[in-house]
């Protein structure tokens, strides 16, 4: 499968599950199981050796100093939440059954190399955009990326994507692609910030099109606020990507559990999500189908404001203009003033254009 083929004209909705499996297979299926019935587009997971990603001396981001402790360090947790190789193998079977795209994000060479054969496309987390050799390792295998921008100035984007068409300068080729379809590019970037959970004022969403504007390529939006309203704004923002991360139970223990939605408000994300897209339409303006019977209904028609005789010139003081709009518009008033019915109009009744033939 090519990876653009997974996209459609909607927007892409990744489940991230991330570390929130506690290094349980099965809680892993668990996770899986509430994105299928969210109806989300794919569920991610993340790939990584421990020893390949974080030194043994590394500390603790402040986040997860407040949801763990400082009783352990970061080698430590992460190497709990540690899934080995197999499980994915298993987690992406159980995946084609459900029939749910599975996502992993790599850490390290050794995992990219792993999920090569499972994944339709990388998804390659903020804090890689400066781990230039690994972007230029990614981008020679030839899949599209979707490459998160949390913690960057636009000269470091700019660095990463340079990294990336410099190696496959396909990456770069929109040309085919319409307005409609734009996200199916084979470079997508996510405007985020990398906070769990992250402020409503420090998200930024115009940075988003910040981004749109300065790469010319299709951007999305991964989520670390509370709640949904803000994967809502971006979509309706122009957002092709949302990734969100959930949950089974805000209470597990876990680095990420307090900043991801439960289950029901994933289903409810999606919906909201769904909803939007249908409320933004094509953008041309005219009224909807189902606008055309209101439309006769609200707007006005020329009423005659007194009986008048058939062969009587009708005057100004002769006319109001009242509901319905079945007769003569009142932007014709100029011209129906001075003419003559071939027929009697009574009070209150339309005048129509069959009324001077």
């Amino acid at each position: 499968m090519n990876g653009t083929d997974i996209f459609e004209d909607k927007c892409f909705i990744i489940a991230e599950a991330g570390v929130n499996h506690n290094g349980s297979l099965e809680l892993a299926y668990k996770l899986v199981d509430v994105a299928v019935k969210a109806g989300v587009d794919a569920v991610k997971f993340q790939t990584f050796k421990t020893e390949n990603v974080v030194s043994k001396n590394a500390e603790k981001a402040d986040y997860q100093k407040k949801t763990m402790g400082t009783g352990e360090s970061q080698f430590e947790m992460i190497k709990k939440l540690e899934l080995p190789f197999e499980d994915f193998k298993k987690i992406k079977k159980y995946c084609d059954k459900k029939g749910i795209i599975f996502l992993s994000t790599p850490f390290d060479y050794e995992s990219a190399d792993f999920l090569e054969s499972l994944v339709p496309l990388y998804k390659i987390g903020s804090g890689e955009i400066t781990n230039l050799p690994f972007l230029e390792y990614i981008a020679e295998k030839g899949k599209p990326i979707i490459l998160s921008t949390g913690m960057s100035t636009l000269g470091e984007v700019e660095e990463a994507i340079t990294t990336i068409i410099n190696v496959n300068p396909s990456f770069f080729d929109t040309s085919h692609l319409s307005p409609l379809t734009s996200h199916a590019s084979p470079l997508t970037l996510l405007h985020c910030i990398s906070n769990y959970p992250a402020e409503y004022e420090d998200v930024n969403l115009k940075a988003m099109l910040t981004l749109k504007e300065a790469f010319k390529l299709p951007v999305g939006y991964s989520d670390h606020t509370l709640g949904i309203e803000v994967p809502i704004a971006a979509v309706a923002m122009g957002a092709t990507i949302i990734e969100k991360h959930f949950t089974l139970d805000k209470n597990l223990s876990g680095p990420d559990h307090r900043a991801s939605l439960e289950p029901d408000e994933l289903k409810a994300m999606v919906k909201a999500i769904r909803n939007v897209e249908k409320s933004l339409g094509d953008g041309i303006k005219r009224p909807t189908q189902s606008e055309l019977q209101v439309m006769k209904v609200v707007r006005r028609s020329l009423v005659a404001k007194k009986d008048i005789r058939a062969g009587e010139t009708v005057k100004e003081s002769d006319m109001l203009v009242k509901r319905p709009a079945t007769g003569i518009p009142p932007k014709f008033k100029e011209i129906v003033i001075g003419m003559k019915p071939t027929r009697s109009i009574k009070k209150d009744e339309l005048f129509n254009w069959e009324d001077f033939k």
